[in-house]
């Protein structure tokens, strides 16, 4: 073992120092949600950060994990979702994506083997098949110790073509506890221990009643990110885990940027709009939007001069009150979704636009653009990929275009005069907002609970600089 491991350092080395360097990669898996995944993926792309550059991805539909898989790299976290990605379309994204990079590290969801169905299509084993690359299993350990060996022995003979590179023992009691386990794993399976998360008096990540809060949020997310790098540092055999690493094959070329004329989109981004992917932004550049960010909490009104707006998810409730207060933002975009501005929102971004939400009986007043009182659930009241079709006509989606995407709220819709047929999208898989339909739509505007990623929607960044387009045309004239 010592002697493969030795070789492979040596490789990593000589690979590293010669002139086409490729990165090397490794996919973190868990044996479920909740195993720890998300602690050691953060610490080991901190403390790598320390030793070359590290491009995190973060496989399926997921904003806070990756945005605190971003802070740790100090750039952004891209997204690798089999199910919303053609498989062309995924190993592309990632290739370019990873391109000269030192490292790639990319955080998978729920167990190994969860997917969709029983098979475990579409699971984070399926992506590191795809993307052939090991992965590195993450075991939380409370309260077991020789089991954990085999439970390792059950992924490891359950998919034969999967590279189990290593283990990492979390939630570990004492140094009495992790040798059981470590002396159990490598002699009943093969699997070579390679790091530790001992058992921690307190929650690194700050939690709330919606569970981790998002680093935006949190004043001592630095701290957070500091104390996983020093954890891995010393907890983890960080010379092994690279070893481990396998190198990323083949190349892919940037696209050529599109040559149109260049149009300004909004992005309201802030504490209390943060659910974005990055994939997203790219999209829209690539057909020569300029980005302009816009903090709703602090800005007096719209920049005047905007083409289009995008309001993504997040957490409006939590800033419900500074949104409230904010009144002369709301109506400027009130205005301009009276005057025609396209304005695409998504799940908190159609909250934003509602009359208003109510939280513990007060309520706090909206944009206004559409009159839909919310609420907010004790439990989620949609989670999951979804499915629609639009059948309605609007400023972004042709009908008969065909999405896939996701929704993750505890939001309401309490109160709203409308029909589900005024409803643009007919919702196949989800749940939409009200009858298993989805998509407000007014002048150019539309508001769905559905998010899209822009690699596995193609219309959506079409659609929406389209729409910039024509509003900008008839600004000039």
């Amino acid at each position: 073992m010592l002697e493969r491991l030795n070789a492979c350092s040596k490789e990593y080395q000589v690979t590293q120092n010669s002139e086409n360097k490729k990165p090397w990669a490794v996919i973190i898996g868990g044996l479920s949600g909740g195993s720890g995944k998300s602690v050691a993926t953060v610490g080991l792309i901190a403390a790598l950060q320390q030793e070359g550059l590290v491009i995190p991805f973060k496989k399926g539909p997921d904003y806070i994990d990756a945005g605190w898989m971003g802070k740790a790299a100090g750039r952004p976290c891209y997204n690798l979702d089999p199910y919303l990605m053609p498989p062309d379309v995924l190993k592309a994204s990632f290739l370019s994506h990873a391109a000269g990079a030192d490292f790639a590290v990319i955080e998978g969801n729920r167990g190994l083997f969860d997917g969709v169905d029983p098979d475990g299509s579409f699971s984070t084993a399926e992506l590191a098949l795809a993307l052939d690359l090991p992965v590195l299993l993450v075991v939380n350990c409370s309260k077991t110790t020789r089991t954990v060996a085999a439970m390792v022995l059950g992924c490891r003979g359950l998919e034969p073509r999967l590279r189990l590179a290593g283990v990492i023992l979390n939630q570990i009691a004492t140094p009495r506890h992790e040798t059981v386990i470590r002396q159990a794993v490598e002699k009943y399976t093969g699997v070579p221990v390679l790091g530790i998360v001992p058992r921690l008096k307190t929650d690194i990540f700050p939690m709330r009643h919606l569970g981790v809060t998002p680093h935006q949020e949190s004043t001592t997310a630095d701290q957070a990110v500091a104390r996983l790098a020093d954890l891995a540092r010393q907890h983890f055999d960080l010379k092994k885990i690279i070893s481990c690493m396998q190198p990323v094959t083949g190349n892919q070329s940037a696209s050529p940027l599109n040559p149109k004329p260049e149009v300004r989109i909004g992005i309201l981004r802030d504490a209390a709009f943060q659910f974005y992917y990055q994939e997203n932004f790219e999209a829209l550049e690539a057909q020569s939007a300029r980005l302009v960010m816009i903090d709703a909490l602090q800005a007096e009104k719209l920049p005047e001069a905007l083409d289009g707006l995008y309001i993504g998810g997040g957490f409006p409730e939590t800033s419900a009150r500074q949104l409230a207060a904010n009144s002369s933002f709301r109506a400027s975009v009130r205005q301009a979704a009276e005057h025609g501005l396209p304005i695409y929102a998504e799940c908190g971004g159609l909250i934003f636009l509602g009359s208003s939400i109510v939280l513990e009986g007060e309520e706090f007043p909206m944009a206004g653009v559409f009159p839909v009182t919310f609420g907010m659930g004790s439990r989620p009241q949609a989670h999951g990929y979804s499915t629609c079709t639009v059948e309605r006509e609007n400023a972004f989606y042709p009908i008969g275009t065909r999405i896939k995407g996701h929704e993750f709220r505890y939001s309401t819709v309490d109160h709203w005069d409308g029909q589900p047929e005024q409803l643009a999208l007919q919702v196949e898989r989800g749940t939409g907002f009200v009858s298993r339909r989805d998509g407000l739509v007014k002048n150019n505007v539309l508001a769905l609970y559905t998010h899209v990623l822009a690699p596995g929607t193609p219309d959506w960044a079409t659609g929406l600089v389209r729409a910039a387009r024509k509003y900008a045309a008839r600004k000039k004239g």
